[in-house]
C-alpha cells in the first residue's frame, strides 16, 4: 500500500531488534529495502489492522512485520512459524 511506503520510518533501535530477530547482520539500506519490498509484493488482504498497529503478513518470505498506525514507525520484523 502506498500509505505505508510513503511514510514508514524506523529507529536506530529497531534496526537491531529486525537482525536479531531474523538472525541477520543486514546494514539499514538492507532492512529498508527488504521492509519496502515486502509491503510492495504483498497483497492488500495480508494488511490487518489491531488495535494501534498494523500487521503486514507476507507468506512467501515466512515475515510478519509490525508497523504503528499512528506513526508508521517500524516497530518489529518476525519470522512466521509454520506449523504441520
Amino acid at each position: 500500500m502506498d500509505i505505508f511506503i510513503n511514510k514508514i520510518c524506523y529507529t536506530e533501535l529497531v534496526y537491531q531488534r529486525i537482525n536479531k530477530k531474523l538472525n541477520t547482520q543486514f546494514s539499514k539500506q538492507e532492512i529498508e529495502k527488504m521492509i519496502f519490498d515486502i509491503i510492495e509484493k504483498t497483497e492488500e488482504s495480508y494488511f490487518e489492522k489491531k488495535g494501534k498497529n498494523y500487521y503486514i503478513s507476507n507468506k512467501e518470505h515466512n515475515i510478519r512485520i509490525t508497523i504503528n498506525s499512528n506513526t508508521f514507525r517500524v516497530i518489529t520484523v518476525d519470522k512466521i512459524v509454520k506449523y504441520l
